[in-house]
């Protein structure tokens, strides 16, 4: 059995966590997904961890070291919108320090305030051509779904690069929207748009979902081999 941990303080109320079990009843056979919520300590990351919309989270602090160890073990990694936001300040070697939500008083937030939030709209998302976001979507601009007040300076590329990610796509009026690690690494997306949000319409598993859950099934195959050889 492949399992998928769903880090987040679910809330039914809000669409994009609504979409986010529709999207996991789409998951394929043999796999089980869970949500934990953040403020409860997670002793299993299991073979995937997505950091779920809803920052700030109730435990934020929890958030950020469960990137780290999913880092750590090679765990397979995928964020949405605040989870996109916090993976882009791990990768950087950053804290919530970096984030303007967080720390309103932050001088320079590499997560920063927008201009004016950008909620419940569709805004249109470029895929950087030859990055894996780019071979899963197309790099065709397409309609990506924002709820969000917080986005990425435009020098975060800059940062990611550093730490050996790179910026898959941007969004008119947003800037940088989605990251990810390259090939050679375990599998590490995040987007600041809802990949999830389809489902609620009845549309197949996101591509980008469908990768991250195929790469939490090869975790689960390796994880025995690798505790045998230990």
């Amino acid at each position: 059995m492949t399992t998928i941990t769903v880090l987040g303080d679910r809330n039914p109320d809000w669409i994009t966590h609504r979409a986010l079990d529709a999207t996991l009843a789409l998951l394929p056979e043999g796999i089980d997904a869970r949500w934990a919520p953040t403020d409860t300590p997670l002793d299993d990351l299991g073979d995937g961890l997505w950091i779920a919309p809803g920052s700030p989270y109730r435990d934020d602090d929890a958030v950020m070291a469960a990137i780290a160890r999913a880092r750590a073990e090679r765990v397979p990694l995928l964020g949405t919108c605040g989870g996109f936001q916090y993976i882009l300040l791990a990768l950087a070697g950053l804290d919530l320090g970096d984030h303007g939500e967080s720390t309103p008083d932050a001088a320079a937030p590499l997560v920063a305030p927008l201009p004016c939030r950008v909620d419940g709209e569709w805004r249109p998302v470029t895929p950087v051509p030859g990055t894996m976001l780019a071979s899963l979507l197309g790099v065709e601009p397409f309609a990506g779904l924002f709820f969000c007040g917080y986005a990425p300076r435009p020098d975060a590329a800059d940062r990611i690069a550093r730490a050996g990610g790179v910026i898959a796509a941007h969004a008119d009026g947003v800037g940088p929207v989605a990251l990810e690690v390259p090939d050679g690494e375990p599998f590490v997306m995040a987007t600041l748009f809802h990949v999830q949000i389809g489902a609620l319409d009845g549309e197949p598993l996101s591509p980008v979902i469908a990768a991250f859950a195929q790469a939490a099934r090869a975790h689960a195959r390796e994880a025995p081999a690798e505790a045998a050889a230990s």
